[in-house]
């Protein structure tokens, strides 16, 4: 009896896969609002109703290809933090600025479907929210750790914002100072944005060396969130913040 689970299991993680990656280039080709599963069905040779007892919905279908994206691009996150020594804080943000920006351009679809304009009538469940904070909270825990440490450049707050800015850090980091949270969250709208740019085409005819300018839109975002390079130098050779 074993064995036979064991092989439904098998069998149904490679016919999930097959659904998914169908998914996908359907994604790359009409785009999410249009995603199918009749369609996804019909290219896999799956009769409708099968299809439906792996992914009841289209929104079923639509959370889990959000949830392997952000999962991806976590991962892949994760892996260039890593590589960076821990005490050099700022690096280790550029780092991962960097691996986001790389991998927004390797998966540009993907990077739409979660970055991108929302899919009418779809909204993301709660299920999705530890997959899409993988990233957040590496910038967290990088502040966090300099603001442990050696410390990060405070900033001022006008008083409008304080409030705001007392909530923001109740939710998200308690242990950092308000200031320093507003400065994140700023931060890492400001990340998106630039990869977003890139990608969606904006940059056009108005960036055309982009890869020393994100390194160097990066080194300045650190410096933003308080961040100092430890190094003579910024990584492979961008301005120091604020120089």
């Amino acid at each position: 009896m074993s064995t036979a689970r064991g092989a439904r299991a098998r069998a149904r993680t490679e016919v999930t896969a097959a659904i998914k990656d169908e998914a996908r280039r359907q994604l790359a080709a009409e785009g999410a609002a249009r995603l199918s599963l009749r369609a996804v069905a019909r290219e896999l040779g799956m009769v409708s109703s099968a299809l439906y007892r792996y992914f009841p919905s289209r929104d079923d279908l639509l959370t889990a290809l959000i949830i392997d994206a952000y999962d991806s691009l976590g991962e892949t996150a994760e892996a260039a933090h890593a590589k960076v020594s821990d005490a050099d804080h700022a690096q280790r943000w550029v780092a991962v600025c960097e691996a986001v920006r790389g991998w927004a351009l390797a998966h540009p679809h993907e990077y739409a479907l979660i970055y991108g304009s929302p899919v009418p009538g779809y909204i993301a469940p709660d299920t999705t929210v530890p997959a899409a904070s993988r990233v957040g909270l590496l910038f967290i825990g990088i502040v966090r750790d300099a603001h442990q440490g050696p410390g990060v450049v405070g900033s001022r707050l006008p008083a409008e914002l304080e409030p705001e800015a007392r909530r923001m850090a109740a939710d998200l980091a308690p242990d950092l100072p308000p200031a320093t949270v507003v400065a994140l969250v700023a931060a890492w709208a400001k990340l998106f944005g630039l990869v977003g740019f890139e990608l969606f085409g904006q940059f056009h005819r108005v960036v055309e060396d982009r890869e020393p300018f994100f390194r160097h839109a990066a080194a300045q975002l650190a410096h933003d969130v308080g961040l100092v390079f430890t190094g003579p130098t910024p990584p492979r050779g961008g301005s120091k913040p604020g120089s």
